[in-house]
Protein backbone atom coordinates (compact mmCIF):
# COMPACT_ATOMS: atom_id res chain seq x y z
CA UNK A 1 0.00 0.00 0.00
CA UNK A 2 1.82 3.09 1.01
CA UNK A 3 5.42 3.59 2.70
CA UNK A 4 6.27 4.76 6.72
CA UNK A 5 9.55 6.61 5.96
CA UNK A 6 11.53 6.85 9.79
CA UNK A 7 13.60 9.95 9.89
CA UNK A 8 15.35 11.76 13.07
CA UNK A 9 14.17 15.43 12.28
CA UNK A 10 14.74 18.98 14.12
CA UNK A 11 11.85 19.46 16.67
CA UNK A 12 9.12 21.09 14.82
CA UNK A 13 7.28 23.74 16.55
CA UNK A 14 3.14 22.71 17.97
CA UNK A 15 0.49 24.55 16.62
CA UNK A 16 -0.04 26.55 20.15
CA UNK A 17 3.58 27.77 20.30
CA UNK A 18 3.79 25.85 23.87
CA UNK A 19 6.89 24.46 22.63
CA UNK A 20 8.21 21.68 20.52
CA UNK A 21 6.03 18.54 20.34
CA UNK A 22 9.89 16.09 20.29
CA UNK A 23 11.91 14.95 17.68
CA UNK A 24 9.92 13.76 14.45
CA UNK A 25 10.41 10.08 14.31
CA UNK A 26 8.59 8.84 11.66
CA UNK A 27 6.49 10.30 8.43
CA UNK A 28 3.66 8.38 6.96
CA UNK A 29 4.00 10.62 3.00
CA UNK A 30 0.55 11.46 1.08
CA UNK A 31 -0.44 8.76 -0.34
CA UNK A 32 0.37 6.49 1.84
CA UNK A 33 -2.63 3.85 3.05
CA UNK A 34 -2.58 1.79 6.42
CA UNK A 35 -4.93 -0.12 8.53
CA UNK A 36 -4.23 -1.49 11.69
CA UNK A 37 -2.80 -0.82 14.93
CA UNK A 38 -0.34 2.00 15.71
CA UNK A 39 2.12 2.44 18.64
CA UNK A 40 4.91 5.43 19.49
CA UNK A 41 7.18 6.59 22.01
CA UNK A 42 7.73 9.60 19.75
CA UNK A 43 6.32 11.94 17.79
CA UNK A 44 4.71 11.11 14.48
CA UNK A 45 2.89 13.03 11.29
CA UNK A 46 0.54 11.46 9.26
CA UNK A 47 0.00 12.94 5.70
CA UNK A 48 -1.34 9.68 4.24
CA UNK A 49 -4.68 7.91 5.15
CA UNK A 50 -4.59 5.53 8.29
CA UNK A 51 -7.59 3.15 9.73
CA UNK A 52 -7.91 1.47 13.31
CA UNK A 53 -5.95 2.69 16.22
CA UNK A 54 -3.11 5.02 17.50
CA UNK A 55 -1.71 4.87 21.09
CA UNK A 56 1.24 7.29 21.55
CA UNK A 57 3.03 8.27 24.86
CA UNK A 58 4.26 11.66 22.71
CA UNK A 59 2.64 13.87 20.05
CA UNK A 60 0.80 12.57 17.25
CA UNK A 61 0.59 15.37 13.95
CA UNK A 62 -1.87 15.00 11.40
CA UNK A 63 -0.95 17.16 8.46
CA UNK A 64 -3.41 18.89 6.24
CA UNK A 65 -3.80 16.22 3.75
CA UNK A 66 -3.72 13.53 6.49
CA UNK A 67 -6.85 11.12 6.53
CA UNK A 68 -7.38 9.32 10.08
CA UNK A 69 -10.61 7.01 11.07
CA UNK A 70 -9.18 5.64 14.09
CA UNK A 71 -9.83 5.95 18.14
CA UNK A 72 -6.46 8.19 19.14
CA UNK A 73 -4.73 8.16 22.70
CA UNK A 74 -2.23 10.40 23.51
CA UNK A 75 -0.27 12.91 25.00
CA UNK A 76 -0.95 15.60 22.29
CA UNK A 77 -2.63 15.58 19.05
CA UNK A 78 -2.20 18.48 16.77
CA UNK A 79 -4.61 18.21 13.90
CA UNK A 80 -4.26 20.03 10.27
CA UNK A 81 -6.04 17.43 8.25
CA UNK A 82 -9.66 14.99 8.88
CA UNK A 83 -10.18 12.98 11.78
CA UNK A 84 -13.13 10.59 12.14
CA UNK A 85 -12.99 9.20 15.82
CA UNK A 86 -12.79 9.76 19.61
CA UNK A 87 -9.22 11.60 20.63
CA UNK A 88 -8.44 10.84 24.48
CA UNK A 89 -5.18 13.60 24.99
CA UNK A 90 -3.50 13.72 28.10
CA UNK A 91 -1.93 16.70 27.74
CA UNK A 92 -3.58 18.93 24.84
CA UNK A 93 -5.58 18.79 21.37
CA UNK A 94 -4.85 21.57 19.18
CA UNK A 95 -7.03 21.87 15.59
CA UNK A 96 -6.24 24.68 12.81
CA UNK A 97 -7.71 26.16 10.70
CA UNK A 98 -7.82 23.22 8.27
CA UNK A 99 -8.96 20.68 10.30
CA UNK A 100 -12.02 18.52 10.77
CA UNK A 101 -12.94 16.11 13.75
CA UNK A 102 -15.42 14.01 14.08
CA UNK A 103 -15.73 12.47 16.89
CA UNK A 104 -15.32 13.24 20.51
CA UNK A 105 -12.60 14.75 22.19
CA UNK A 106 -11.31 14.47 26.45
CA UNK A 107 -8.56 16.47 26.94
CA UNK A 108 -7.47 19.22 29.54
CA UNK A 109 -6.29 21.88 27.37
CA UNK A 110 -7.95 21.99 23.30
CA UNK A 111 -7.05 24.97 21.65
CA UNK A 112 -9.22 25.70 18.17
CA UNK A 113 -7.83 27.95 15.49
CA UNK A 114 -10.75 30.00 13.83
CA UNK A 115 -12.46 27.51 10.92
CA UNK A 116 -10.75 24.61 12.85
CA UNK A 117 -14.64 22.33 12.99
CA UNK A 118 -15.40 19.83 15.95
CA UNK A 119 -18.03 17.63 15.49
CA UNK A 120 -18.58 16.22 18.83
CA UNK A 121 -18.57 16.35 22.63
CA UNK A 122 -15.61 17.68 24.74
CA UNK A 123 -14.62 16.97 28.17
CA UNK A 124 -11.67 18.48 29.71
CA UNK A 125 -10.42 17.32 33.20
CA UNK A 126 -7.58 18.63 34.73
CA UNK A 127 -6.11 15.20 35.04
CA UNK A 128 -8.23 11.87 32.68
CA UNK A 129 -8.91 9.63 35.95
CA UNK A 130 -10.38 12.81 37.73
CA UNK A 131 -14.00 12.04 36.12
CA UNK A 132 -15.59 12.38 39.06
CA UNK A 133 -14.46 15.93 40.41
CA UNK A 134 -17.84 17.86 41.13
CA UNK A 135 -16.58 21.23 40.09
CA UNK A 136 -19.42 22.52 39.28
CA UNK A 137 -22.24 22.11 42.26
CA UNK A 138 -19.70 24.25 44.04
CA UNK A 139 -19.81 27.21 42.16
CA UNK A 140 -24.29 26.78 42.25
CA UNK A 141 -24.42 27.68 45.83
CA UNK A 142 -21.43 30.27 45.58
CA UNK A 143 -23.79 32.32 42.99
CA UNK A 144 -26.66 31.94 45.51
CA UNK A 145 -24.35 33.39 48.12
CA UNK A 146 -23.72 36.61 46.29
CA UNK A 147 -27.40 37.06 44.95
CA UNK A 148 -28.76 36.90 48.17
CA UNK A 149 -26.20 39.44 49.29
CA UNK A 150 -27.18 41.67 46.40
CA UNK A 151 -30.70 41.21 47.38
CA UNK A 152 -30.17 42.29 51.13
CA UNK A 153 -28.75 45.56 49.89
CA UNK A 154 -31.30 47.36 48.17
Amino acid sequence: MGQATATKAAPMPSASGSGPPGNLTAFIDQGSEFEGKLSFKDTVRIDGSFSGEISSDNTLIVGETGEINARITSVCVVISGLVEGDIVATQQVVLHKTAIVNGDIDAPSLVIEEGGQLNGAVRMNAKSGSAGSAGAPPAGPKASKSDQGDDSTK
